[in-house]
């Protein structure tokens, strides 16, 4: 089920479905632990004039977006047979563990007097578990509680400021029966007060409608470690009420997105809104211990064998960098400290992590060719160096810098410099940051260069001169040996990698995204090489869709989630921003800027209608594929439009489009 929303606060993080369900409830970290899990959900329902729907009903046409400037959503969700409209803003409280709903009912009918409830259906896969659950009435509190050992969940709401006046707990998904919301069929719940095992719940709140008259329900849901402090949690919310909570936090996330000053000269409101969104979105998936995960959407583990939900060093670096140049540098430096917790000792990263340090899962093997090898992409290494400088040079936080020389940025330079194949001066092989070839990648070569280059500022900046000189030469050597061994002057290419068996080199000469992106990002030529010229034409030809909505896909060949075996592969939004980003990078004036605003238009046309980017889209429908949202995908949009305004500033076009910090 495509997610809809993004919705968190560093503890929680809140995915809706195009229907306004709940289907992720990630705590006490974004992305771990799925309290909802991946096949439940958490429905809305209305039951008037003898019939119940809910809101996945066929009767009800619903638009969900994200608010502008607010990490909150606005649903609409109108009935016509029934006559029933509801107008529903959901957010997660920006300072303690709480999922808030605000949901205006409105009477349609302008000359009935009816009775209408609402019902709110809870399930629950605590601590991603079937089992061992308990629901429960506490009629003190008039609340519903959820618990499994060390994790526990509280429910109200409220209609014209008095509490909800039904209820019932039950059995879903086992026992043959399917779920306390059957009960709300006739509109009256059992108030069954107590069950275990795989349990679930029902609220409903229930009132007379004078015709066209509006109702305000609040709704909410906390999550803590223990039932005394979610007990707490409802205290806390009763004292300052639901609608004070919400308001606070679209102040809040308000002043976050517009403490920034830039210009958007010449740009649509289309992108300037995508714009405000991604920085939302991708700050939804940042843990409060500096894990950025690569997305929460759980759907890709119904076709697939895991989730998105890790830390992927090269999506987080990337995400890092958006940040930091959109003005959260605060988010970078958390991310910093993460990466200098998780680091291997001998100085390189995992694949992926777990957003509680731990290691992630993998299918990089310790094994090739019946010898032993690291199971890393060595450009996930090289990134974090690289985004460090960026976050150095826009935080000037020397004393974080200084405290983590030695044990991060050092450590992962050593590594650099001594991790390279003797016969080329080459990084050695490595997987490829599309995970999915092994060998000496051109791109994770030119990282390394603009790693070390990174590495050697940082040395030069501290004083530590002999470290300075060993960088910078290693990087201006790796250089050299991309242009000598991996540049094919027969075709004026260069190749994807190469493989070395015994003391035979075999080229890929396949086109690759990656290829001209990493030799132009990291600064391997002039731009106006004629090497770099060439490569980035031909591979703007050969990837760019020759039919349906354009695009640029990821490499010649491309299976994954092929939908037309005429094309290379699908459009990416990540591998078509690198295209507008070296043109960003070589314009000479305003007017050759136009292709990135178009490009940066395409990202928009193709952005779901409350902001979120996929991986990649359908070439033919533009249909979005694979997990959504994905946070590199926003990563890229932010950078390239920043990079678009820092380069009219430059030109002079522009005199106030840098933020202010």
């Amino acid at each position: 089920m495509p997610k809809a929303l993004t919705l968190g606060n560093g503890n929680i993080l809140v995915n809706l479905d195009q229907f306004g369900q709940v289907r992720d409830f990630y705590f006490p970290y974004v992305g771990l632990e799925n309290q909802v899990g991946s096949y439940f959900l958490h429905r809305v329902g209305v039951f008037v004039d003898g019939t119940l729907s809910w809101l996945s009903g066929d009767d009800w046409e619903i638009t969900i977006e994200l608010e502008e400037t607010v990490l909150a959503g606005k649903i609409k969700a109108v009935n016509l047979r029934l006559g029933v409209t509801l107008l529903i803003t959901d957010l997660v409280y920006n300072e303690k563990n709480i999922f808030l709903r605000r949901v205006i009912i409105k009477n349609t009918r302008p000359d009935a007097t009816r009775t209408i409830g609402l019902f709110f259906n809870q399930q629950f896969e605590i601590s991603e578990s079937h089992v061992a659950h308990t629901a429960y009435y506490n009629p003190l509190l008039k609340v519903i509680v959820h618990y499994r050992n060390r994790r526990a969940f509280i429910i109200n709401a409220q209609i014209d400021g008095r509490g909800f006046d039904d209820y019932s707990t039950g059995i879903f998904g086992a026992e043959g029966k399917e779920g306390t919301h059957k009960d709300a069929e006739d509109g009256i719940l059992a108030k069954n007060n107590i069950e275990h095992g795989q349990v679930d719940s029902v609220i409903g709140l229930s009132t007379r409608y004078q015709p066209l008259e509006e109702k305000l329900v609040y709704y909410w849901l906390a999550v803590g470690e223990s039932i005394a402090e979610v007990e707490q949690l409802n205290s806390y919310i009763l004292e300052r009420g639901p609608g004070h909570l919400i308001e606070t936090t679209r102040n809040f996330w308000h002043a976050w997105v517009t403490r920034q000053n830039f210009s958007f000269h010449g740009l649509d409101s289309a992108i300037v809104s995508l714009f405000q969104k991604s920085i939302l979105i991708m700050r939804a998936h940042v843990n409060k211990n500096g894990a950025i995960i690569a997305s929460g959407n759980s759907h890709v583990l119904q076709k697939n064998k895991d989730t998105y939900c890790y830390v992927w060093p090269r999506d987080a670096a990337i995400t890092a960098l958006a940040l930091s140049e959109a003005g959260d540098a605060n988010v970078a430096k958390l991310f910093f400290g993460f990466c200098d917790r998780v680091i291997a000792t001998d100085g390189y990263f995992m694949h992926k992590y777990s957003p509680d340090e731990s290691l992630g899962s993998s299918w990089h093997p310790w094994l090739h060719d019946g010898k032993f090898q690291l199971p890393i992409q060595e450009d996930e290494t090289a990134l974090i160096l690289h985004a460090l400088w960026n976050y150095y040079e826009i935080s000037k936080d020397l004393e974080f810098i200084e405290s983590i020389y030695n044990s991060l940025i050092k450590r992962s330079a050593d590594f650099l410099v001594l991790y390279r194949d003797e016969a080329t001066g080459l990084p050695k092989p490595s997987y490829d940051l599309w995970e999915e070839r092994f060998g000496i990648v051109t791109f994770t070569a030119a990282s390394v260069v603009g790693a070390l280059t990174a590495a050697a500022k940082f040395a030069s900046l501290l004083g530590k001169k002999k470290s300075e000189v060993i960088y910078a030469e290693t990087a201006e050597s790796i250089r050299r040996a991309i242009l000598e061994h991996l540049y094919d002057p027969v075709t004026g290419r260069f190749c994807k990698l190469l493989r070395l068996t015994g003391d035979t080199l075999h080229y890929d000469m396949t086109v690759d995204a990656s290829t001209a992106h990493g030799l132009s990002v990291f600064g391997i030529m002039p731009v106006d090489d004629p090497r770099l010229v060439r490569e980035i034409v031909e591979t703007e030809v050969a990837l760019t869709a020759k039919f349906g909505i354009g695009g640029l896909g990821r490499h010649q060949h491309d299976g994954y989630h092929r939908v037309d075996a005429r094309s290379e592969g699908n459009p990416w939004f990540v591998t078509t921003l690198w295209f507008a980003q070296h043109a960003i990078r070589a314009a000479r004036s305003e007017a050759e800027l136009e292709p990135v605003r178009e490009k940066l238009r395409w990202c928009t046309r193709y952005a779901t209608q409350s902001g979120l980017l996929s991986e990649q889209l359908n070439p033919l429908t533009g249909e979005q594929l694979s997990v959504l949202p994905l946070v590199w995908s926003h990563a890229e949009f932010v950078r390239t439009v920043i990079a678009y305004l820092d380069k009219l500033e430059e030109f002079g076009v522009c005199q106030a489009c840098n933020p202010v910090y």
